[in-house]
């Protein structure tokens, strides 16, 4: 019996040091690509949230602005939040919870047979009654979101 047992541990007494070194290489490998993922997938979790936040303002400045009334939009109107809120509601501000963001909305009152912009201010009361609304939203001055839509005077 004491044969067999020889037979099964052969000769070697012990692990040996370039046995232990090749382990602990692999263990680095694999723990390197793990860490990677991690970090990844960090930074696209940061992004989403960005890109989330962006896509709220955006849509909640493109509400606001609609719920405005059109006389209150004057030709090619424009303003950036939270630095310089719109002239007919100065109390419009971020919340807090959108520090770091700011919005920059502007309108032009278009032609509507063309769709092009006026590029300079109609006869009072004549601008078709139509503006393209441009909303841009930036974190921390980087542009992350611009999107459109129109306002038509009802």
């Amino acid at each position: 019996m004491n044969k067999v047992v020889k037979t099964f541990q052969g000769e070697s007494k012990g692990v040996s040091l370039i046995e232990v070194l090749i382990a602990l290489a692999i263990l680095g490998i694999v723990a390197a690509a793990f860490l990677g993922g991690v970090t990844s997938g960090y930074k696209a979790t940061i992004i989403a949230d960005e890109r989330t936040n962006a896509e709220s303002l955006a849509r909640s400045e493109l509400e606001y602005v609609k719920n405005c009334d059109y006389a209150d939009l004057s030709y090619g109107f424009s303003y950036n939040i939270p630095d310089d809120p719109p002239e007919w509601d100065a109390s419009h501000t971020l919340d807090s919870h959108y520090a770091g963001y700011s919005v920059k909305v502007t309108g032009v009152p278009i032609d509507p047979d063309t769709r092009d912009s006026l590029c300079s201010p109609p006869p009072c009361g004549q601008d078709e009654g139509i503006q393209r609304i441009k909303v841009e939203v930036y974190h921390q001055g980087k542009p992350v979101l611009t999107t459109s839509t129109y306002k038509v005077c009802r």
